[in-house]
Parts: structure tokens; sequence; C-alpha cells
């Protein structure tokens, strides 16, 4: 008999706030230290550029920061469906633009204000029909093989892209785009050993079988999801502004991942019609306020 897990999502979401708050200081501090970096490579530092960020306090303190914005993450994906947490990680655009402004003794621009608040309209809509419509239920073998073999199509595809523009110049947003959607791949191959775990202790415990090795191969597709989509944000953050990073992860991550979880694990199979139209316009909302912030800010540079 499966054993449908529980959820709890006011305490999801107050955890997926705290890690939007620490993921934005996270990313302000990394910024910080990539541009350092490059500032020192190209005033005759000694040492590779991965050396000299390893020596950047700022880098180890953000990426520290980081740490942990994943764990609370994780957390919240244990006691609420990923469509419900995983947008609310726009909040950190709010954090990052504040504390921005806070920094450098200057208000943000009207129009950085106005995409901010198209960002969090879009995004506060999503969340709050999404928490009242989705359900979740105990991960399939099957459902964990179809992610995995997406997260492979994606991986060939991005080596395929990789090589046919080597000799091309990368957009800068594109480091962005590639770092958000492998970051919504960890959150929602974690979301799926959660599940599988709680599911495996109500059950009568932990044993080794074909699931379990499916959940270990999904554990090694995070630590590569992970791995790249770190790489893919400090290249993002060379070339782009802290909050232009930030709302691109919190709208392309959840936007790549809400689409995993209703699609492949039935977040949504419970939902009527009229959500699903709610969902496609707020999520439409919250990728124009994005667009709109990357213009307004290389207005203001």
């Amino acid at each position: 008999m499966t054993v449908e897990p529980s959820s709890a999502p006011l305490i999801g979401i107050a955890l997926a706030v705290t890690s939007a708050a620490a993921l934005a200081v996270g990313n302000l501090l990394q910024a910080r230290g990539v541009r350092s970096m490059e500032a020192g490579v190209a005033s005759g530092a000694s040492g590779s550029k991965a050396v000299n960020l390893v020596r950047n306090r700022f880098w180890l303190i953000g990426g520290v920061m980081l740490g942990v914005a994943i764990v609370l993450q994780m957390g919240s994906l244990a006691f609420a469906p990923l469509m419900v947490v995983q947008p609310i990680g726009v909040v950190a655009l709010v954090f990052t633009v504040l504390l921005t402004a806070l920094f450098a003794h200057q208000m943000p621009s009207r129009a950085v204000l106005i995409s901010i608040a198209t960002c969090v309209v879009g995004v506060a809509g999503f969340v709050t029909v999404a928490a009242l419509v989705s359900t979740q239920h105990a991960i399939t073998d099957v459902q964990l093989i179809a992610i995995l073999v997406v997260l492979g199509f994606v991986l060939v595809t991005t080596a395929a892209v990789w090589y046919l523009g080597r000799h091309r110049r990368t957009p800068p947003v594109m480091w962005v785009l590639l770092g958000g959607i492998y970051s919504a791949f960890v959150a929602t191959l974690g979301k799926t050993v959660i599940l599988r775990v709680q599911t495996a202790l109500h059950s009568g415990g932990l044993t080794w079988n074909v699931e379990n090795t499916l959940t270990l191969v999904c554990i090694a597709g995070i630590g590569i999801a992970g791995g790249l989509s770190v790489y893919f944000v400090q290249r993002a953050h060379a070339a782009n502004r802290p909050d232009v990073v930030v709302a691109g992860l919190t709208v392309v991550d959840p936007a790549v991942a809400v689409t995993l979880g209703i699609v492949i694990l039935g977040e949504a199979s419970s939902a009527a019609p009229w959500a699903f139209v709610v969902f496609a316009v707020a999520g439409a909302i919250a990728i124009v306020g994005v667009f709109a912030l990357s213009r307004a800010e290389s207005r203001a540079e």
C-alpha cells in the first residue's frame, strides 16, 4: 500500500522565505567576490581565477550562505509541494535590490521598482493558487526515471549548444538562464528524494532494492546539476549585476521546477482548468518583470 506524504504549506512557505533571504545575501557576497577576483586578475595578481576566488572571504562567506539557502529550501520542500514553495524564491529579488540600494546609498530607479513589483505580483498570484490546488503524491519509479531522462536531455543540449557556439560571444543572460535551469533540477530531484524517503519510512523503513538504487542515481543527478548550476551562476555574476542574476534565477528556476512538478510529479492533478490559466498568466507576468528589470539595469549602467 502506497502512503501519501503529508503537507504543511505554512511551514514550507516560512522556510522558503528564509531561504530566499539567505540566497540574496549569498549572491551579493559572491558577486562582490567574483568582481574582486576579476579586478585582481586584471591588475596582475598571481594565481588562477579559481585560487583567487577561494582566497576571497566575501566569496567564501557567500558560498556558506548559499549552502544555508539550499538546506532551508530542501527543508521547505519536505513540508509543501514543489509548485508552492519554489516560486517564493522571488522574494530574494526584493531582498537583493533593497540590500544593494542600502550599500550603495542610492534608491532604485522607478523602472527597477516597477519591474520588481511585476515579478512579485506574478509569483504571488501563482503561489496563492498553487497553495489552494496542489497536492503531493508518492514518487513512482517511472516518474523518477522521467525526470532523469529530461535532465540527460538538457545536459546533452547544453553540451551541443556550447560546442556549436564556442567561438562566439555568449550573451550574459545565457549564464543566468543555465544557472536557473540546473538549479531547478536540484530542487526537483531533491523533492523526489525527500518524498521517496518519507514514503519508505512510513512503509516500514529503508531497504536495499531497485527503488532505492534509483534514489541513489537521483542523488548523483543532484550533484551533477548542482555543480553545473554553481559554475553557471559564477559566470553570470561576472557578466551581470547581482539583482539581474537573482531575478533570473528566481524566475527561471521555479518556472522549470513547477513545469516538472505539474507534468511529471502530478502536483496539479486535481486542479481545475481555471487554475492552469492563472498559472500561465502569472508566470508570464513574472517573466516579463525579469526582462524589464534586465533592461532597466542596463540603462542604469
